[in-house]
C-alpha cells in the first residue's frame, strides 16, 4: 500500500502561480507521499513535452512514484469524425503516459446533459469500443486504463461496472473515488463494497453534504437531486471515513492510494492534514 496526493489537490496554487508542478512533487516528498498523481491543470503537457522529463526526473529525485496518469475525454454524442479524432487524442496522451513512467492512465469517457439510463445504454456501444481501442493500445506499453466515477453520466457504480464489463478489457479498470458517489447521491460505502474489486486506483475524497433546502450558496455545488455538497479535508467531512477505508481495507487492495482535495481551505494545509488523517485512520483499522 502506497499513499500519496494528486496534483490536482493543489490546483488553488497551481492556478495562481504559488505553485508549479515540480513544487508540487517537492511538497508532496515532504509532507510523507510515496506517490504522485499527475493531472495536467494548472500545466500542459502536450504543449510543453520537456515538462513531462522535468517531472519524471523530479520524482526520481525526491524518491516519489508517479503512479497515475489523468486526463479528460468524451466519445459520447460525437459525430464518426470526431469520435476518431478523440480517440486519436488519447492514444497521444498514452503516449505521454509512458514518457512519464507510469503504469496506471485514467481517461474520461462521456459527458452529457442528458444523464438518463436510456442515454447511457444507447451510448454505451461506442463507449465501450473507444475505451477497448485505447485499452488495446496503452496494453503494448504495459499501461492499464481506467474510468473514473465522476461527471453524472458516468458517476454511479452500476454504470462504471457495466462499461468496465462491456469494454472486456483485463486492463480496463476503474478509478475509485470514494467521495464522488455522492454526486449521485450514492452512498459511498455502498459504492466502494460494489467497485472495489475492479479498482486500479483508489481516490480518498471528503465532502460536506447538506439538504436541499439549505440554499448555502457560493462554494457549494448540487449533487444529481439537489443535495448541497462541498469539498472537505479528508476526515473533516460526512462520509464515514472509518467505515469506507474499511471496506478497501478488507478487499485486500494494495494498490496506490490518493487523497483528493478540492475545498475552500489552504490547499497545502488541507492535503498535508488530509493525508495526516489518512494514515491515522488506516493504522487504526
Amino acid at each position: 500500500m502506497k499513499f500519496g496526493v494528486s496534483t490536482y489537490s493543489y490546483y488553488q496554487a497551481l492556478q495562481s502561480g504559488e505553485m508549479d508542478v515540480l513544487g508540487v512533487i517537492d511538497t508532496v516528498a515532504e509532507i510523507g507521499g510515496e506517490h504522485v498523481e499527475i493531472v495536467p491543470l494548472g500545466f500542459n503537457l502536450t504543449e510543453n513535452p520537456q515538462l513531462i522529463e522535468d517531472v519524471r526526473r523530479r520524482a526520481e529525485e525526491k524518491g516519489i512514484i508517479l503512479s497515475n496518469y489523468l486526463i479528460g475525454a468524451n466519445f459520447a454524442g460525437k459525430s464518426e469524425a470526431e469520435y476518431e479524432r478523440e480517440i486519436e487524442r488519447v492514444k497521444r496522451e498514452v503516449d505521454i503516459a509512458a514518457k512519464l513512467g507510469v503504469l496506471l492512465m485514467r481517461h474520461d469517457v462521456a459527458s452529457s446533459p442528458d444523464t438518463s439510463i436510456r442515454h447511457f445504454n444507447n451510448e454505451l456501444p461506442k463507449l465501450a469500443e473507444a475505451c477497448r481501442r485505447i485499452a488495446d493500445y496503452a496494453a503494448a506499453k504495459g499501461i492499464t486504463t481506467s474510468v473514473e466515477n465522476h461527471g453524472y453520466f458516468l458517476q454511479a457504480s452500476d454504470r462504471v461496472q457495466t462499461l468496465i464489463h462491456a469494454t472486456d478489457r483485463t486492463n480496463f479498470r476503474t478509478t475509485l473515488d470514494i467521495g464522488n458517489f455522492l454526486c449521485v447521491d450514492e452512498n459511498p460505502a455502498s459504492g466502494v463494497s460494489n467497485n472495489i474489486a475492479y479498482a486500479s486506483m483508489v481516490h480518498i475524497k471528503d465532502f460536506y453534504v447538506r439538504h436541499p433546502e439549505s440554499n448555502l450558496g457560493e462554494g457549494w455545488f448540487r449533487s444529481a437531486n439537489g443535495n448541497y455538497l462541498r469539498g472537505a479535508i479528508v476526515g473533516h467531512g460526512d462520509i464515514d471515513m472509518r467505515r469506507v477505508l474499511g471496506i478497501v481495507k478488507q478487499s485486500g487492495y494494495d494498490g496506490y492510494i490518493s487523497v483528493e482535495f478540492e475545498g475552500l481551505e489552504p490547499c497545502r494545509f488541507a492535503v498535508q492534514q488530509g493525508l495526516n488523517q489518512l494514515k491515522k485512520i488506516w493504522g487504526t483499522l
